[in-house]
């Protein structure tokens, strides 16, 4: 069974630079400095909610509910994800202010807000843009 390679020095714990690569099949090797793929610089919880997040085909209701927590959680799990693999940090804006809406029209459907406190909380998000 193949290892993973080790991610972090052991002796300072900074990330590791992969510089050697074997063919298992002739035992050829090539030297050099590698780049290490964005998901190998993932912790291993991290990868863990990834795995979970592709198989749940990016639906984030789907990961709320495998994983129990709340859509803000889960926004900043993935938020946290795409940090680590070396991404810059996805911008706020229109997607929060969705986010919003989204958080009052699930709460009016399941009866957390009446009918006209939903529509005064999105009339309100509204204003804001």
């Amino acid at each position: 069974m193949p290892l993973n390679p080790p991610l972090s020095c052991p002796a300072c714990s900074e990330p590791m630079d992969i510089t050697e690569l074997t063919c298992p099949h002739c035992q050829t090797r090539v030297q050099g400095h590698f780049s290490t793929p964005g998901l190998y610089r993932l912790s291993p919880e991290q990868l863990q909610f990834a795995e979970v997040f592709l198989r749940c085909r990016g639906n984030i209701r789907e990961v709320e509910k495998d994983l129990k927590i709340s859509y803000p959680t889960v926004r900043s799990r993935l938020d946290q994800v795409i940090i680590a693999m070396g991404y810059p940090a996805p911008q706020k804006g229109s997607e929060d202010e969705q986010e919003s809406t989204t958080e009052v029209l699930d709460a009016l459907s399941v009866g957390k807000l009446s009918f006209e406190e939903a529509l005064e909380r999105l009339k309100g998000e509204r204003g804001k843009k």
